[in-house]
């Protein structure tokens, strides 16, 4: 299994080798999730300012976030079935703030490291799917979040 990843960093402050790791996670996450082969991905790191807009304009919420996903494969009703569904799905994008990111890292008292792993398989469920409106989501959320991340590695005292 294999995502398709489209990983820019606007920023330039993410090292090669972080946004190499942040590959590989999300391949061993689709792994884990047994998402199809082909499927596409794209993560977007950018600064407080450029996250805030982001969220004003799709959340109405005027303040920086740490990730916001939107997810392109959500099944509306009343949508029509498209030709070719049968291909690899566009996933959707992640928006992770490395501002934000720093900041929690620190609060945390983990690497940035770990924190963009959070972020990033955080905005990947999302994207799956998985949700935390409700205390069971949370949970069913948080905890299949930790399961990929220790499983891959990145454990909170990483």
């Amino acid at each position: 299994m294999s995502l398709i990843l489209d990983i820019t960093d606007e920023t330039g402050r993410v090292p090669e080798d972080r946004l190499a790791e942040i590959e590989k996670l999300l391949q061993f996450a689709a792994a884990e999730e047994g998402v199809a082969d082909g499927a596409e991905v794209s993560v977007t790191i950018v600064n407080n300012e450029e996250i805030q807009k982001i969220n004003k304009e799709y959340r109405g919420k005027d303040y920086p976030t740490d990730v916001i996903s939107f997810a392109l494969e959500e099944d509306g009703e009343g949508e029509v079935e498209i030709i070719g569904a049968d291909m690899p799905p566009v996933l959707g994008d992640i928006i992770i703030s490395v501002d934000k990111a720093r900041e929690q890292a620190e609060e945390y008292g983990h690497s940035l490291m770990r924190e963009l792993g959070f972020l990033t398989v955080h905005g990947f469920l999302h994207l799956l799917g998985y949700d935390h409106m409700t205390e069971e989501e949370e949970k069913e959320m948080f905890t299949k979040q930790k399961e990929i991340l220790n499983r891959y590695g990145l454990s909170r005292s990483s």
